[in-house]
């Protein structure tokens, strides 16, 4: 059979890893910013595809159909993302007389949306969170959340990923709440219309894995708990979930596979709960008709392969899996191209290196040499580790960060250290709302990367010089026989020391005269000035002088909150930019008077390209 994939990166590469150990051709579809991705190397063929733009054109169900009429392909794999849950596109590919690696077309569109998903999980006797659907009327959903009881949330009733939802404290703030949730809804799922229910203070997100066949077979692969979140989107996942009374977990089984038995599910899924931390009460929360981001660390507790019993699946095999058992225990970080000392703000640039334990599995779309573009999701790979018990897992998957490298990109790496070692996620008891309630540690010190580099580098030196082995960089020491002088850039200052003594604790990768070094997730480039025994960055810069504000990153602008003239005060936004499918506020960095605004919503706009000028102050 040869599969074409319908998606892209990380997800694509580990569609072929499967479909290739069991037999079968692929095809990549790709678009230009993904031409030299690993993921359209190593398909079987690839095919580029064009609709205007990359995004779009992932989403094209033409342009997909007729990349697999042009290689022959058998069947489309949706991956997640991008069309995995449009019933459409599923009804055009059988109509195209191919085979669908997913679930029927009736499932995915009657989980589709949220209101059709509440409906049939009440009908089928699942617990649902009590809201209100039943009225798009602002009047009627405001008179609702009063009857309900604040705080509420008001959420869109169609697509995901955290867009369109609003938690509502008051009544008074509930008119400004809905039209803000009604617009994102709007602007990123062409659909406004959305739900208001109860918000539980202290709320888990906790989810049941699923994999049914076309036999009327449906089996639960235990839980995973997702609950360290932030904008909605998860962050840190982990198999089992931890801390559930087995009766609550037995419940939260049951209640997975009656809703799929409900709408006949015949393919991998996932069934979404709330999970009261207070009460152990749990609530249907949605259902996503595809394969989960996180499944690899189910794959690890129960020994499946999820895309295997995909495949399988489609091809109208019956499950033959025998009793499921879950074992052992997983952790999963999602790495993303950010900045977690910026606001999580999305990042993009040319990787170096990447450095990664053998012992932890890799789920990756990127490798040396490729770019990470502004186009799609920040996420660039999966980190995933597992043992015999949780505390295992966990003080494994802190050893995977701290030896884990990606050069030239700023990455969320860092902030994963930190989190790993927090006491809620230690001890398994984190809720929804722990990020948001929580301060991150202080911003990596560009000065220390400096230093170590140096040491790093003297290592290697001595090492090329037969005066020490390359046995352990962190045992290295730069004695006053050997001083070094540095010169690194801060901002616009610059900076000249001397190291004579040091004990690198950072990851670092030596080549010639660069060395990359990682602190907390943050990689720093060098460059070993020999002549003068100097060093200097090898990316410097400034976001625009203190008279502008500039694009922190590429993107699209979707708002312009100012005009020209008007008097701003420190933190006010001026202007929102869409970027990774996520907006992000561009705020005045102190008070002032706007003198010129030189961009317009749905502009597209470069990297520390100028947005907004202030007038001097006299």
């Amino acid at each position: 059979m040869r599969i074409l994939i319908a998606n892209r990166g990380e997800i694509a590469r580990r569609v072929i890893r499967t479909a290739h150990g069991l037999g079968h051709e692929t095809v990549a579809v790709f678009t230009e910013p993904d031409a030299e991705s690993p993921f359209v190397r190593e398909a079987s063929r690839s095919v580029l595809i064009d609709d205007g733009s990359p995004v779009q054109s992932y989403l094209s169900i033409e342009a997909i159909l007729d990349a697999a009429k042009s290689t022959g392909a058998d069947a489309v794999h949706p991956g997640y993302g991008f069309l995995s849950e449009n019933a459409d596109f599923a009804e055009a590919v059988l109509e195209a007389g191919l085979v669908w690696i997913g679930p029927h077309p009736n499932a995915i569109r009657a989980m589709g949306s949220k209101i059709e998903a509440r409906r049939i999980a009440a009908d089928a006797g699942v617990s649902t969170i009590p809201g209100f659907a039943d009225s798009q009327d602002s009047q009627v959903l405001q008179e609702a959340a009063d009857r309900i009881g604040y705080p509420v949330l008001v959420k869109a009733s169609a697509g995901g990923g955290g867009k369109g939802i609003r938690i509502v404290h008051e009544a008074e703030a509930f008119p400004e709440a809905l039209a803000s949730a009604k617009d994102e809804a709007m602007r990123s799922f062409s659909d406004d219309k959305v739900i208001v229910e109860r918000y539980v203070t202290r709320p888990r997100h906790v989810e049941v894995q699923l994999i049914g066949d076309r036999h009327g077979t449906v089996i639960h692969l235990g839980t995973r708990e997702c609950s360290v979140q932030r904008r909605y989107q998860k962050v840190l996942e982990e198999a089992p979930a931890p801390n559930l009374d087995p009766a609550t977990r037995e419940g939260l089984h049951s209640a997975a596979v009656t809703l799929a038995k409900a709408i006949d599910y015949d393919s991998a899924g996932t069934v979404e709960f709330i999970v009261d931390d207070d009460s152990g009460e749990f609530f249907f929360l949605e259902m996503n008709t595809r394969l989960q981001v996180e499944h690899p660390v189910t794959e690890f507790v129960t020994g499946l392969d999820l895309v295997e019993l995909q495949i399988r699946s489609a091809m109208g095999e019956p499950l033959a899996i025998g009793d499921v058992t879950v074992s052992g225990h997983a952790f999963e970080a999602r790495v993303n191209a950010e900045d977690a000392w910026a606001g999580f703000a999305p990042q993009i640039g040319t990787v170096s290196d990447i450095v990664v334990p053998e012992a932890a599995r890799w789920d990756s779309g990127i490798e040396p040499g490729n770019e990470v573009t502004s186009h799609f999701d920040p996420m660039v790979a999966k980190l995933i580790v597992g043992g015999p018990d949780r505390e295992t897992a966990r003080l494994r998957l802190v050893r995977a960060l701290d030896e884990t490298l990606i050069g030239g990109l700023v990455t969320n790496l860092g902030f994963h250290r930190w989190l790993i070692d927090q006491p809620p996620v230690v001890a398994g008891r984190v809720t929804t709302r722990f990020l948001d309630e929580t301060d991150l540690p202080p911003q990596p010190d560009e000065r220390v990367a400096a230093v170590e580099a140096a040491a790093h580098w003297v290592a290697a030196q001595d090492r090329d010089r037969g005066l020490s082995p390359w046995y352990s960089l962190r045992q290295f020491r730069v004695t006053p026989l050997v001083p070094k002088r540095l010169v690194y850039l801060q901002g616009r200052e610059i900076h000249d020391i001397e190291v004579t003594s040091n004990d690198p604790t950072s990851l670092a990768v030596v080549d010639g005269r660069r060395v990359v070094v990682g602190i907390a997730g943050h990689s720093f480039t060098f460059t070993a000035l020999t002549q003068s025994e100097r060093w200097a960055p090898v990316q410097t810069g400034a976001h625009g002088a203190a008279t502008t504000v500039s694009a922190p990153f590429p993107g699209v602008v979707a708002e312009v909150r100012v005009d020209e003239g008007q008097e701003v005060s420190a933190g006010e936004i001026l202007v929102v930019v869409e970027a990774m499918k996520m907006l992000h506020p561009v705020v005045a960095p102190g008070a002032g008077t706007v003198d010129e605004v030189r961009v317009r919503p749905g502009d597209r706009i470069a990297g520390n390209q100028v947005l907004v000028t202030f007038k001097e102050q006299e």
